[in-house]
């Protein structure tokens, strides 16, 4: 092994020691030398990141990373927005976040970060019992998905396979890789929907919803954004396609309708 300064190996001590000590570093990044792409950090170790609601599986996840030399925590955060943010401003190797953040949900989480250059591998560790939370993952560009009611180790060996450039993911049926369309939008932007499929213009729409056709302009352009079409004709092509049952996981002709009734989420991260 090539020897180190007395100096370097203090300061990799120090770093060891700090564990769960580091509340006040939470949300910066210490100092590092890093290799040409940034990805190790302290003697060859992966810099990882962890985001999660829960100040108790935080503490875990430092415990659980600290005491394996294969890495370096170097961010920890409560908070989706808080850890996007960081991911522009510092480099990681890897994240792990939970899949219900607060502020920013770990879908906005991976969307922001599929359009940014040089982002750090996601690994989305959760307890949910959405079924679709891993292809949902896999979909938006993550790079694995552990549950939380696996081993510990488990997550510690898919850090380390996907800081070796593997995608690791729980059985995925691929049939079902595309998401539900409807899942975000909100009950306005379901019945603008409906009404884009029925044929309105932006001023009968803007008639029928009591706006001006800015306020339709803006709410169609976030309701392209959501369903991920570029236009009119495409978002009217996909309302017809899921209204018809067509789509994947649509059970056979899900109704377009708007409803009052809003679909509960479960808990279990």
């Amino acid at each position: 092994m090539a020897p180190t300064s007395s100096i370097g190996a203090a300061e990799s001590q120090t770093e060891l020691d700090r564990g769960s000590k580091g509340d006040a570093d939470l949300g910066r990044a210490r100092p590092r030398p890093e290799n040409d792409d940034g990805a190790l950090s302290v003697q060859g170790r992966i810099d990882v990141a962890i985001a999660d609601k829960s100040p108790l599986i935080l503490a875990g996840l430092d415990k659980l990373l600290s005491d394996d030399k294969r890495f370096n925590l170097v961010l920890k955060v409560t908070d989706g927005e808080e850890f996007l943010e960081a991911a522009r401003q510092q480099k990681f190797a890897i994240a792990v976040i939970g899949w219900q953040l607060p502020t920013l949900h770990a879908r906005d989480v991976l969307r922001a970060l599929s359009r940014q250059v040089s982002a750090p591998k996601i690994v989305v560790y959760s307890g949910t019992n959405d079924p679709a939370a891993p292809a949902e993952t896999l979909q938006l560009g993550g790079a694995g998905f552990v549950s939380k009611r696996a081993p510990p180790e488990r997550l510690l060996d898919v850090l380390a396979a996907v800081a070796a450039g593997d995608m690791v993911f729980p059985f995925v049926d691929i049939r079902k890789m595309r998401s539900d369309p409807l899942e975000n939008l909100t009950l306005r932007e379901r019945s603008l929907l409906s009404a884009l499929g029925s044929g309105h213009t932006n001023s009968q729409l803007a008639k029928d919803f009591g706006v001006s056709i800015n306020t339709i302009k803006f709410h169609l352009r976030n309701l392209f954004e959501k369903l991920e079409v570029r236009n009119r004709a495409q978002a009217i092509a996909l309302f017809l396609e899921m209204k018809h049952g067509a789509w994947p996981g649509s059970g056979g002709g899900r109704s377009m309708e708007p409803t009052t009734t809003t679909r509960g989420r479960r808990r279990g991260e």
